[in-house]
This record gives C-alpha cells, sequence and structure tokens, in this order.
C-alpha cells in the first residue's frame, strides 16, 4: 500500500550535504506551508521538539547490514538497528532544542537534516510520552554517539 504525504514545509540551514557528527551547534529554520501557520500556536511555550522530516538526499540501501557510519570499530548490525539516513524509508526523526517561533517560522538547534530537506510534522516534546526510564542500549552506541551533538 502506497502512503503520501505532502511536507509541511522545509529546512533552512548552512549545511549543504550529510555529516556524522557535529549537530549540536547547527540551527536551522523550518519554514512551514503559510496556510498551516495557525497551528504553531503554543508552540513557543515548550523547550524541545520532534522534527520528522524526509531525508530527500539519502540513497537506498544497498546492504542490509553494515558498521554504524562505516567505522571499523563497530559491529555490524542490521539498518533497523542504526539510525542510518540510508533505509528503506528515509524517514528522520529528531528532538531539538526550541529557539523560536515566528509566524510560520520556527528556528532550532541540533537537527540532523540539511539545507532544503522536507519536514513531514513538528509534535512538542513531551518527558512522559519521549522520554523512558529504564531503557538501554548496546555499548557501542556511546561510542557511536560521542561526537555527534
Amino acid at each position: 500500500m502506497p502512503v503520501c504525504m505532502e511536507p509541511i514545509g522545509h529546512v533552512v540551514n548552512d549545511v549543504a550535504s550529510a555529516v556524522d557528527c557535529g549537530w549540536a551547534e547547527v540551527a536551522s529554520k523550518i519554514v512551514i506551508r503559510e496556510h498551516l501557520a495557525p497551528a504553531l500556536s503554543g508552540l513557543g511555550d515548550f523547550s524541545h521538539l520532534l522534527v520528522v522530516f524526509w531525508m530527500h538526499q539519502a540513497k537506498s540501501p544497498t546492504v542490509l547490514r553494515r558498521r554504524p557510519q562505516g567505522r571499523e570499530d563497530m559491529p555490524e548490525v542490521g539498518l533497523f538497528s542504526q539510525r542510518s539516513k540510508h533505509r528503506p524509508n528515509p524517514i528522520g526523526i529528531t528532538t531539538v532544542a526550541l529557539v523560536k517561533v515566528s509566524g510560520n517560522e520556527i528556528v532550532v538547534r541540533g537537527l540532523d537534516a540539511i539545507n532544503g530537506t522536507p519536514v513531514l510534522d513538528i509534535k512538542p516534546y513531551y518527558p512522559d510520552y519521549d522520554c523512558r526510564a529504564g531503557t538501554r542500549v548496546p555499548e557501542w552506541v556511546d561510542r557511536l554517539m560521542a561526537d555527534y551533538f
């Protein structure tokens, strides 16, 4: 069953191509389609957002198992065990810091999306939904994420 979506907006920043780390200080503007601007009412009261986006320049995966970021110090694991941009459906989801909301624009920090990336949805960060106690990840994830944000 095909799924069709229309982006609600797009990312504007100075990042021309995807990189594997250093996203923490990247400031991005998300420009929402003008007729959707009223949907942003109240969003400025939150400190963080979840941004759902389409990684439009990602390549379709040619392998289903690989080392994260191609690093030799990482184990070979399946794509669904990673946050790789090369996925069967290149959907990105990132928690970002909200800087400000103005008109139909949202300024955020820490969005790992390049300039022109289509934005599919924005949700406020709710700790009760989005942060779970008792979670675990394999040890290699901590090493992988050491310089990401």
